[in-house]
């Protein structure tokens, strides 16, 4: 497809995401009482998220058709989860509790249960939207809506496959999947950059987010030291010396898998981001075992962080909310769906009395999966990443299956 982008070279769209990260966090510190009150408001995470998707919005940038996004989720994403897991206290995550399986559960049932009933609340304007058989009915691409929700791309792909979801209803389905998740996950963002707030207000114990947080924050005061060069390059060669390790890997045991294990296709083992992703986590799991974890005394966090904010604008360059144009129908659909998801989240959080953390993250890991469920762990704080990233996995791990049952109850319906 032909980029019509008022900018197409990808040098130039990097270095505006460089350009528009620093002019946020340069206002973000600044003395000036404008600023002060501007970002008392809005998080600054979530400019780093909504700038970049007006360039794709108003046709500067075709987020669709840069090298970027596939370079920062190949290489970047793996690093920042080596550098976030460097000083991970297992224990401490273990200590979390059950409540936050509760509600990762509770949102992968929003999106079984929310799909079927946004259908037929949506039926009601558009009788339409229910019956027909073929490959381009709406039940059939909604499908792959849930596979995406509620596990990965490849988990998608699975439903499309299994479901025989017709090319014009599939790209409908994928804009408001697009659409809808990135407007939910600006939500997120904006409720973790409030969530002392929020957990005030509901009376959350948040005791054991803040030990993981504390000992972190120990433990980096503890062996916090100038950093020299030969420290940065050591932090360098960690990060990006697992990754090409997570890599290798990669392309040994997905083709393997696939050849020789099909019936674990299912799980989404056969794909390379899967075990990308599961690698570079483990074996920065290990090394925070290891002497290796003394990094995180000249800032190896801070730069894993640092790669979440360049990952956090890549993913807003995907986003162009002028698209619900071409599919208002689908989009409403869409919508509903997710706020069914969303209340159905709030509610169980509630009556848990679980942290903002807990109910951001079990959603994230359905709708997001690994690419952003750290991202949005991260942003409560760098120490929480690996927990988005364990539940992503599990969700994974269901996606296949609970979407499969989801459209099973959307053919029902469908067939009235």
């Amino acid at each position: 497809m032909e980029n019509t982008a008022l900018i197409t070279n990808d040098g130039i769209i990097f270095g505006l995401l460089a350009a528009i990260l620093g002019l946020i966090f340069y206002t973000q510190s600044s003395s000036n009482s404008f600023w002060q009150k501007f970002y008392k408001w809005v998080p600054a995470l979530l400019l780093c998220y909504f700038i970049p998707s007006l360039l794709n919005t108003f046709g500067i940038v075709d987020g669709a058709n840069t090298a970027i996004y596939p370079l920062v989720m190949d290489y970047l994403l793996p690093a920042c989860l080596v550098l976030l897991t460097l000083s991970l206290d297992l224990k401490a995550i273990f200590r979390l509790g059950p409540k936050l399986l509760i509600l990762f559960l509770t949102g992968t049932v929003g999106i079984v249960i929310g799909g079927p009933i946004a259908l037929l609340l949506v039926s009601v304007i558009f009788p339409e939207m229910l019956g027909g058989a073929g490959p381009d009915a709406v039940w059939r691409g909604m499908t792959t809506i849930a596979g995406s929700w509620i596990g990965g791309g490849a988990n998608q792909a699975a439903m499309k496959e299994v479901y025989e979801v017709g090319g014009e209803i599939f790209s409908a389905m994928v804009t408001v999947d697009i659409i809808v998740a990135n407007l939910w996950m600006a939500v997120l963002l904006y409720m973790a950059a409030n969530h002392k707030a929020i957990d005030k207000r509901i009376g959350a114990d948040t005791s054991a987010i803040e030990a993981i947080k504390e000992r972190m924050e120990h433990y980096e005061a503890e062996h916090r030291r100038e950093s020299k060069l030969p420290d940065l390059m050591f932090i360098v060669a960690v990060a990006f010396g697992v990754t090409g390790l997570a890599h290798w890997g990669a392309d040994v045991i997905a083709p393997f898998i696939s050849d020789n294990v099909p019936a674990l296709k299912d799980f989404s083992l056969d794909k390379k981001f899967f075990w990308l992703i599961v690698i570079a986590t483990t074996v920065g799991v290990a090394l925070s075992f290891t002497r290796v974890r003394q990094l995180e005394g000249v800032g190896a966090s801070k730069y894993g962080s640092m790669f979440v904010y360049i990952l956090v604008a890549t993913i807003g360059l995907h986003m162009d909310v002028t698209a619900i144009v071409d599919v208002p129908k689908y989009f409403l659909i869409g919508a509903i769906w997710m706020i069914i998801h969303a209340s159905l989240m709030l509610i169980v959080a509630r009556l848990l009395k679980a942290p903002v953390f807990y109910m951001a993250i079990g959603s994230q890991a359905n709708v997001g999966g690994a690419a952003s469920a750290p991202v949005v762990a991260s942003a409560f704080h760098p120490s929480l990443a690996p927990v988005g990233v364990l539940l992503a996995v599990f969700g994974y791990a269901l996606g296949t299956y609970m979407a499969y049952i989801c459209g099973q109850i959307l053919r029902v319906i469908a067939a009235g």
